[in-house]
């Protein structure tokens, strides 16, 4: 039996007659979590989109499988997509900030973003978010509902975002960039926070950034993009310790690393060093 949450196999998009990204294939358990790494412009935030039926214009997946608990995505139309959407797969913007609407308060964000899939009261939508904000660590949780973006430091939307996007507990979690906007101490907030939903709600997450340190503290696994093509994927530490793509060793060698214990599913961050903070 198939125990996959998610397999992508042979996945191509193409803008008009351009390929973006090519031949793309990896797959995802519940609970792991997949690092997507490679330099600006590599395809890394197509491969998110294509995951959510929501690519820009002229977009098309040409070629290949997204399957999802069993559905072949791509077959799925629009109003089948909005139901996943959200519910099944959430998704973490790189600001969660500029995605929220500055004239609403955050609970009342909150309680759209809920009521939009499901029948439910304010009180309930609270009691959700609230549950939520105390797994991540976040105090004063009845302010933060009565809050407005503008009211909040940039930090700390990446947060509401982040518990936003676990509203509905979905088995699955994409994150761009989530930590690129953010200072280092809110950084290393942030991956605390992902991996401590990971381990509660045996989320799986596909992570997308150029931060080697990030991935090195989370990943299960890495997938290495260059120019829409896939360079490497395999197990973390076999990628990131003993690469085997040229391309692979020449990115390592110029970003800061991360030290990570271990190299299994539930391993911790190292952060007893001066190196482990000022990387993430």
């Amino acid at each position: 039996m198939d125990t996959d949450l998610l397999r992508c196999e042979n996945m191509t998009v193409c803008y008009g007659e351009k390929r973006i990204v090519s031949d793309i294939h990896f797959s995802l358990n519940p609970g792991e979590i997949l690092g997507v790494v490679g330099e600006s412009g590599s395809g890394k935030s197509t491969i998110l989109r294509a995951l959510l039926g929501i690519l820009k214009p002229g977009g098309r997946i040409t070629d290949g499988t997204i399957v999802f608990r069993q559905r072949n995505l791509p077959e799925l139309s629009e109003k089948e997509m909005r139901k996943i959407r959200g519910r099944e797969i959430g998704m973490i913007f790189q600001d969660s900030g500029a995605s929220l609407c500055p004239i609403r308060t955050i609970g009342a964000q909150m309680y759209e973003n809920m009521s939009a899939h499901r029948k439910i009261t304010k009180k309930e939508t609270a009691r959700s978010a609230l549950e939520i904000f105390e797994r991540l660590g976040l105090e004063d949780g009845e302010r933060i509902l009565r809050s407005y973006p503008f009211m909040l430091s940039g930090g700390m939307n990446q947060r509401v975002g982040i518990a936003m996007a676990m509203l509905h507990r979905p088995p699955l979690l994409l994150a761009d960039e989530p930590t690129s906007a953010l200072d280092t101490v809110t950084q290393k907030q942030t991956v605390e926070e992902m991996l401590a939903l990971r381990e509660i709600y045996d989320t799986a997450i596909i992570l997308v950034t150029h931060n080697i340190g990030v991935v090195e503290a989370m990943a299960d696994k890495v997938l290495v993009l260059h120019e829409g093509r896939q360079e490497e994927y395999g197990p973390a530490a076999q990628v990131l310790r003993c690469p085997q793509a040229e391309y692979t060793k020449e990115l390592l060698v110029a970003v800061p690393r991360l030290r990570r214990k271990g190299s299994g599913k539930h391993d911790e961050t190292d952060t007893g060093s001066k190196k482990s903070d000022s990387t993430i």
